[in-house]
């Protein structure tokens, strides 16, 4: 084999293994845009802090009338909240929901424990 031939082929082992990363990239990027997507769909599922005290007053067994006076919130807050924790689970009922926690240890009423003594701590302050 000649010289010129030895670059040719070396060129088009060059050009093959080229085109093999440009397209190794572009897969990556499609895998990077769809874990973006993933994420974000998965962020917008999480509870906020206000959403999680409910759960966390549901779990304790208090009603929304007493979760009312704990959270100082208008009772259709309390409702909604409790609504959008239902769509972010995908269930049907707050028991499914506290049933749901309580199986996936994702909380638990400890967690919240220093939330309790602040609302009582302020209970105290306004008294």
């Amino acid at each position: 084999m000649e010289k010129t031939e030895k670059l040719l082929v070396g060129l088009e082992h060059i050009l093959s293994v080229a085109s093999d990363l440009v397209q190794e990239v572009d897969r990556l990027k499609r895998v990077e845009e769809e874990c973006q997507m993933l994420k974000e769909k998965l962020f917008k599922k999480q509870p906020t802090s206000s959403e999680q005290a409910v759960v966390a007053l549901a779990l304790d067994g208090h009603s929304v009338t007493e979760m009312q006076d704990i959270l100082f919130k208008e009772e259709n807050t309390i409702k909604t909240q409790g609504r959008r924790i239902l769509q972010k689970l995908n269930v049907s009922s707050m028991k499914e929901a506290i049933d749901f926690y309580k199986k996936t240890n994702q909380t638990s009423s400890q967690n919240f424990t220093n939330y309790h003594q602040e609302i009582f701590q302020k209970l105290v302050k306004t008294s």
